[in-house]
């Protein structure tokens, strides 16, 4: 199937640069290197920053396929709210620290704030009662799916990663049912179908714990318990420290819910390390 998707602006001034003027590759260099603040700037400021006459800005963006400065500005907006990285920062807007904190602290609380003790509740006795717990990560969530099984392992046996490769989720979920859980990662920038896979799972009385951002909020209804955790960033890249955060909660909590069960588990584990060698000796 041929790709139908339109090009971002990136992508736009690269098919057109070399037909470009001098005056209109200035501009267009310009806005490559501070594609994270297009959605805020006017032509005006555009022209001005790049050195350039409005005029050349408003022929560059015709060339590019928009109308004028405010096309411009919503595209740049519809990138970002997608997720997708739109530029590199600027070495003034990668060295502010404090922003960065501030925005990684806002994300943080709004996550747990959305859990709260209640949904936490919920979550921990799906993980602990629950015969296996499949996680599923696509795409961006597969670093975290990873990550919240080998936590959960620590304290129980039937926590799997699905799809394994070069298996499918039907393969993975045909003998799941109300006896089971699921833990869906679905941060934005999803594989399509996404949905469907969840109606599917759902479908056969498993219980899905829904994990992702705003965007994944269409999809809670598939959900026995939907956390929203944002991943909202100074840079063009979607932050996932408060993602992070949130599965050490969920697992810390399970855990701690199995008390006994967890710490025969684990002296298990380290027995083993220590038959197998595989870690390193403590100094």
């Amino acid at each position: 199937m041929t790709d139908t998707a339109p090009m971002n602006i990136g992508q736009r001034i690269d098919r057109s640069y070399g037909e470009l003027s001098p005056q209109e590759q200035r501009a267009a260099d310009f806005i490559l290197d501070h594609l994270s603040d297009l959605a805020v700037y006017s032509g005006t400021e555009l022209a001005q920053r790049s050195g350039v006459s409005k005029a050349t800005v408003s022929r560059l963006f015709r060339r590019l396929g928009f109308e004028n400065a405010q096309e411009v500005r919503e595209h740049a907006r519809s990138l970002r709210s997608s997720g997708a990285p739109v530029g590199g920062a600027t070495p003034g807007a990668s060295a502010d620290l404090s922003a960065h904190l501030v925005r990684e602290v806002e994300n943080l609380r709004r996550c747990l704030d959305a859990l709260g003790p209640e949904r936490l509740e919920q979550v921990t006795g799906l993980l602990v009662r629950s015969r296996t717990v499949s996680v599923v990560g696509l795409r961006n969530g597969y670093a975290l799916a990873l990550h919240l099984r080998e936590q959960l392992t620590q304290g129980r046996d039937g926590v799997l990663l699905v799809p394994q490769p070069g298996q499918t989720i039907a393969e993975e979920f045909a003998e799941r049912d109300a006896r089971d859980v699921a833990v869906v990662f679905g941060f934005r920038r999803r594989p399509e179908g996404f949905g469907r896979m969840l109606a599917g799972i759902a479908g056969r009385g498993v219980h899905v714990v829904l994990i992702g951002d705003v965007s994944a909020r269409r999809y809670a209804e598939f959900a026995d318990v939907w956390v929203e955790c944002p991943i909202d960033s100074v840079s063009p890249l979607d932050s996932y420290a408060s993602a992070m955060s949130l599965i050490n909660v969920l697992a810390a909590n399970a855990l701690a819910a199995r008390t006994r069960e967890t710490r025969t588990r684990i002296a298990a584990i380290t027995s083993l390390y220590d038959t197998l060698g595989e870690l390193e000796s403590s100094p």
